[in-house]
């Protein structure tokens, strides 16, 4: 029996050894892509990768991540590919690429642009949930015990769905599974090394590909970033909502340099702070439906408008809010701006940032008011915190300072006014990661679309030669103008 027990342990430990080394090679993605060519995009191709719905056990089932490929307009010139994300949790990256946002017509001249639909998302095999379950009534600013646990019970429920629905893939949402599932990705397309933009939640992806495969780096730009090591709920929210009240400040200083601006020769601050009372009292209305708007509603009318930024929108956005009247329809009051569901699966996935009851909450909640006096609130960060009150399953991919070591160096980028990814957190990037940080002086989230030559030829430079712009390069900003304000908009609102 001895010698039985000494060949089943040997047998064990070699099967150990396989697992551990499918985990770390993407080897379901050795074939290519098989491209074809989009149903619903001309001249954009389509394809998929499969991998490891759990890559610690390969043998567990599959799942199916979607890309899309725009070729290099320049063949003889084309040095690769570049992998693109354009952030969320839940952005899709083949819709971006099939629909018209991409990199400056010098990166599409050399390289393949290739979106891709992370684990869960959009063309991908999704992370869906129950209908019923997310449209259940929930206090989404509880007011007392009571409604704290309410909303517990709501987020309970909801990722109790997602998992009944999309099975073991419901729990593996996380951005480091999404890192393994890039290098397959780089694999499929025939690419020794990763080129790689992402912006916002992108950059999460980013920075765990470079812990995980350093010497798989050929270029990666990280675009309004994510950090990581922020540990607690309180400083998470609080570190969202000082940011977004800082372009507020812009915003406000725009309008009384700016005779085009609605609110012109107006006390912004007051305005917005009056409104502010009426949601509270329950009192402010939207003046085309007759609608009751909460704070948090109000909140996100300012989250949403920073994003370009859409100052001018905005200003008559607030304008009709304080005068009762209807904006122009270039103006409407809130977007139908589609609802990611895979938010709380991934994030929650991601982030461990317990909130324990009612008292706790509310005092992150007038801690970040009194920071923030004219926002009160980041809407996004409180939807990020409150959404996992409760969330049924385990952090998988907890928080924790960057380690990238024997990657090359990575190109840091942000607005020094994001509204969603604050300008502290890339700062927090480049510190962990020894790498360079280019600041644009300008304000919205993601440095590379804001229409500044600065920015552009740095990133470009750097994607094609892998040549940094000097260390502290800042690039000024470019002043909004009321014609290109209006627009625009966000199409997701989300990291």
């Amino acid at each position: 029996m001895a010698g039985v027990g000494k060949r089943l342990v040997t047998a064990a430990a070699v099967t150990a050894v396989l697992g551990s080394l499918l985990a770390a090679t993407p080897a379901s993605a050795a074939e290519s892509v098989d491209w074809q060519p989009c149903a619903d995009a001309p001249g954009v191709d389509c394809g998929t990768v499969t991998v490891p719905v759990d890559w610690a056990h390969p043998d567990r089932g599959t799942t199916s991540v979607a890309l899309a490929r725009r070729k290099a307009t320049d063949p003889q010139a084309r040095i690769g590919s570049v992998l693109m994300d354009p952030g969320g949790p839940g952005g899709s990256g083949t819709e971006e690429v099939k629909y018209g946002w991409s990199l400056s017509p010098e990166i599409t001249r050399r390289f393949d642009t290739v979106g891709f639909d992370p684990r869960g998302v959009g063309a991908s095999t999704r992370i869906s949930c129950g209908l019923e379950e997310l449209i259940a009534d929930h206090p989404r600013v509880p007011h007392n015990q009571a409604e704290f646990d309410q909303l517990a019970e709501y987020n309970r429920k909801l990722g109790e769905s997602c998992n009944r629905i999309s099975g073991p893939l419901g729990q593996f949402g996380d951005t480091k599974s999404v890192a393994r599932d890039m290098d397959a990705i780089r694999v499929a397309l025939g690419e020794p090394k990763l080129t790689y933009y992402g912006v916002s939640y992108g950059t999460l992806m980013g920075q765990q590909y470079a812990e995980l495969f350093p010497d798989k780096v050929r270029a990666l730009v990280l675009d309004s970033n994510m950090d990581h090591s922020q540990f607690t709920a309180a400083e998470f929210l609080l570190s969202e909502t000082r940011s977004v009240q800082a372009e507020f400040g812009e915003f406000a200083a725009w309008c009384d340099r700016t005779p085009s601006c609605a609110l012109h020769g107006r006390d912004v601050s007051k305005l917005t702070r009056d409104l502010q009372d009426k949601a509270a009292r329950g009192e402010l209305k939207d003046p085309q439906t007759g609608e009751v708007l909460e704070p948090l509603d109000l909140a996100s009318v300012f989250q949403g408008n920073f994003y370009t930024p859409s100052w001018d929108r905005l200003a008559t956005v607030l304008k009709a809010l304080a005068d009762g009247t209807a904006p122009a329809a270039s103006a409407r009051l809130r977007d139908d701006i589609p609802i990611n569901y895979v938010f709380q699966s991934v994030f929650c996935d991601d982030w461990r940032m317990p909130v324990h009851n009612f008292a706790e909450l509310e005092t992150y909640r007038r801690v970040a008011e009194a920071f923030a006096p004219d926002i009160k609130v980041n809407s996004l960060g409180w939807r990020a915190v409150t959404g996992c009150i409760g969330w049924p399953n385990r952090t998988s991919n907890p928080q924790h300072p960057l380690q990238v070591h024997g990657a090359p160096p990575l190109l840091v980028l942000s607005s020094r006014y994001d509204p969603a990814t604050p300008y502290a957190w890339s700062q927090a990037v480049a510190r962990q990661t020894g790498n360079t940080l280019l600041t644009y002086d300008g304000w919205g989230h993601g440095a590379y679309s804001k229409n500044s030559t600065c920015v552009t030829k740095a990133t470009d430079d750097y994607l094609i030669t892998g040549k940094l712009p000097a260390p502290g390069t800042h690039c000024a900003a470019v002043e909004p103008t009321a014609t290109a304000l209006v627009a625009q908009r966000p199409s997701t609102i989300g990291f």
